[in-house]
């Protein structure tokens, strides 16, 4: 039986990741800051449950090696935990700034630096870290997060090519704007802004028809059996992600353009 271990486990993606994977016969460790959001993922959908801050290295390594330890073998881990962090840039403090890296790159380090020798020593193994749209195309209003979101992709990107020849595998996933709990709760113990206080509306207004953590648990996991550095997602997503790629200046004039209308600039 595989093992997982899915960090943010208690809602949004990660609960949808918990119980596709439960679904597939999995052992999964649902892990989340919220201990009792995991707990109640775990006897939903048959799961073990941990109690767990990404930012602390310590605590993370732990749980990896525990888990390792008691199951015999490590599958997959899934860095998945974050936070929504928006605002114009002059109006964010240097505390939303840090509070973003912590959580939202640090936690991705974290999760790295204690299950990746595992898998190395194992010969097997894949490492799935979460990133963002956001980390592809230009996003502003939200610079901290589109900073880290690009650190996700470059850091998951460097570590796959090391990786390959050990046999381990590593994705990152990069999702336009998802109906999750993060866009109720942006900017969490932080200054609020108004954009953090409209994030639903505003994502809403820009792409659309929000994603289903769902539909995008199903991808991540088509994506991982066919091994794909990039798992991108909705197809909007994927249009945009070429169109930068195609033109990043027209993709920056675009964003400009958008953020005019969203009345952010």
């Amino acid at each position: 039986m595989r093992t997982a271990i899915v960090t943010g486990g208690a809602s949004g993606i990660g609960r949808a990741l918990c119980r596709e994977l439960a679904r597939r016969g999995a052992h999964v460790v649902a892990a989340d800051l919220d201990g009792a959001g995991a707990e109640r993922v775990a006897k939903e959908f048959g799961c073990s449950a941990a109690t767990l801050d990404v930012t602390d290295a310590r605590a993370v390594q732990d749980l990896v090696t525990g888990v390792r330890a008691e199951r015999g073998r490590l599958d997959l881990v899934f860095n998945n935990a974050g936070i929504a962090v928006g605002g114009t840039t002059d109006e964010l403090t240097l505390d939303h700034w840090d509070r973003t890296i912590d959580v939202n790159l640090r936690g991705v380090v974290h999760g790295v630096h204690a299950a990746y020798p595992i898998m190395m020593r194992q010969g097997f193994g894949h490492i799935v870290n979460t990133a963002s749209l956001a980390g592809l195309v230009p996003a502003p209003l939200m610079a901290p997060y589109t900073a880290t979101k690009h650190a996700v992709v470059g850091l998951s990107l460097a570590l796959r090519a090391e990786a390959a020849a050990h046999g381990v595998k590593v994705s990152v996933v990069c999702p336009g704007f998802t109906d999750t709990p993060l866009l109720d709760h942006a900017n969490p113990g932080l200054p609020q802004t108004a954009t953090g206080a409209g994030a639903r509306r505003s994502a809403t207004r820009t792409q659309g028809r929000l994603y289903s953590v769902d539909a995008l648990a199903g991808d991540i996991m088509k994506g991982l059996a066919r091994n794909r550095a990039l798992i991108v997602a909705p197809a909007s997503g994927r249009m945009a992600w070429r169109g930068v790629r195609l033109s990043p200046s027209l993709a920056v004039r675009a964003a400009s353009l958008a953020i005019r209308r969203l009345g952010g600039a």
